[in-house]
């Protein structure tokens, strides 16, 4: 796009019939406000404008279109790739909305497009109901759930975009539509892991489930003990029941009272494991996980809402992962994964993750952002503080997904990595699934106004896209 000289008067005209705050770069706040959860990410839009209503959306998408300004959407900002932002651009900054309303008869929740997933589980958890989020509260709803939204309860209750009910969202023209089983229903299927390729949502409406009780295993070892646990956690959740989730990894042991002194600081290895229901029901799940003796753990009853934020991760650092999806976990796949960490950045907040998938995510409909035949996610998970680091954390990820790539499927969750290629998103939707979302942005988006968040270009016609 070409547009106008971006002027102070222009940016005044803006601020005269904008009903939130704009905010550019001469304001005091303004790196505050422009910062996101990854440091690595450096851009500078030129405006930012923080909405107070859905009605301030169709205005910001105006004045990009008149100035020849590129558009990004932020809410949570955990994209690691930076897609909340964008250089010399505007951004549109959803987090004034995030009022979560719960309707308790009907069990759903009206949730805010610039909500959080703290937000809503502290709004549900008064009640007793759920209802599947990311893995720490600080993630963005909007972000991940149109992503398609894995979390720690998934396998009782599917992915977050499978108790999606219904969205509303602004167009790149500025429409305001709905989007349900009854309205809209090819963008209602698009926006079940086809991202914020087709305009800017101001609310979901989510279904809740009952959950009134809900527990948590963290299960600390030495790295030496890495390779026979992960071997009993790769049993444990074979053929496990619905209520069951969790992870096995390599982190820096915390400084909490339940990890061994000797392990607070340096390599160990974890197992975390989640329940849909109380301690001693877990603890009968994990029986084969205890029997391997680990030197530190904790196992409690735990509001769903607490676990959320236990695993928070501050802003500020240098992020970079990845994933790769494998349907099968044989043992030369699991010793490289634990040969692996001795490379991961040590002592930082960077993590390994092995993940099963299975239950409710296996039976769930094919959406266009989430394979259900994988059983497993290998996550390399780069959290850290100091640029002296970058090279050694990207190329300790990029060496663990070589190592696993030979039982790969090529399947991609789309929220786990940054920019690593068109072929790569493509994976993600799928080559039908690509096409189909490719004809539907067409419709709603030619210009490609929404190009930041894993792009889907609009089909070009007589392309056979």
């Amino acid at each position: 796009m070409s547009g106008n000289v971006l002027d102070q008067a222009s940016v005044d005209a803006l601020r005269a019939g904008f009903g939130g705050r704009v905010v550019t770069p001469a304001e005091s706040d303004y790196e505050d406000v422009r910062a996101i959860f990854n440091s690595m990410v450096t851009a500078r839009p030129r405006v930012i404008a923080q909405v107070a209503t859905a009605g301030d959306i169709p205005i910001a998408l105006d004045f990009a279109r008149l100035h020849g300004l590129d558009v990004a959407v932020r809410s949570g900002g955990h994209s690691v790739a930076g897609a909340g932002l964008t250089d010399g651009g505007l951004v549109i900054d959803m987090r004034r909305l995030n009022e979560v309303t719960v309707d308790r008869e009907a069990r759903t929740a009206r949730v805010g497009g610039g909500a959080v997933w703290g937000d809503l589980d502290n709004a549900t958890q008064p009640y007793g109901l759920a209802t599947t989020g990311g893995r720490v509260s600080s993630t963005g709803v909007a972000g991940l759930t149109l992503g398609g939204g894995s979390g720690w309860i998934e396998r009782k209750f599917g992915l977050a975009c499978d108790n999606l009910l219904s969205v509303d969202l602004v167009t790149a023209d500025g429409r305001r539509l709905t989007a349900n089983e009854q309205e809209n229903r090819e963008l209602f299927w698009a926006l079940h892991g086809g991202g914020g390729n087709f305009g800017v949502v101001t609310a979901f409406t989510f279904r809740l489930h009952e959950l009134p009780e809900f527990s948590v295993a963290v299960l600390v070892w030495p790295p030496d003990r890495d390779r026979s646990v992960a071997a009993v956690f790769r049993s444990v959740f074979t053929d496990a029941p619905d209520e069951a989730g969790g992870t096995f990894g390599h982190v820096t042991g915390p400084p909490e009272d339940f990890v061994p002194a000797d392990l607070q600081g340096g390599l160990c290895a974890v197992a975390i494991v989640t329940w849909c229901g109380p301690e001693e029901d877990l603890r009968d799940f994990i029986a084969p996980l205890l029997a391997a003796g680990p030197t530190g753990q904790l196992v409690t009853d735990i509001p769903y809402a607490q676990l959320q934020s236990m695993l928070d991760v501050p802003p500020g650092n240098r992020n970079y992962y990845s994933v790769e999806q494998l349907k099968d976990l044989p043992d030369e796949a699991l010793d490289r994964i634990c040969a692996r960490s001795a490379d991961m950045p040590v002592p930082t907040m960077s993590q390994q993750l092995l993940i099963p998938l299975g239950g409710a995510v296996a039976r769930g409909a094919q959406w266009p952002g989430f394979n259900r035949d994988d059983a497993w996610m290998v996550h390399p998970l780069g959290v850290w503080p100091d640029p002296a680091d970058d090279e050694r954390a990207k190329a300790w990820a990029r060496s663990l997904q070589a190592d696993v790539r030979p039982w790969a499927t090529g399947d991609v969750y789309l929220n786990f990595i940054g920019d690593e290629g068109e072929e790569r998103v493509v994976a993600g939707f799928g080559l039908d699934n690509y096409r189909r979302l490719a004809r539907l942005k067409a419709d709603l988006d030619p210009e490609n106004v929404f190009n930041r968040w894993h792009n889907v270009r609009p089909a070009r016609a007589g392309s056979g896209v």
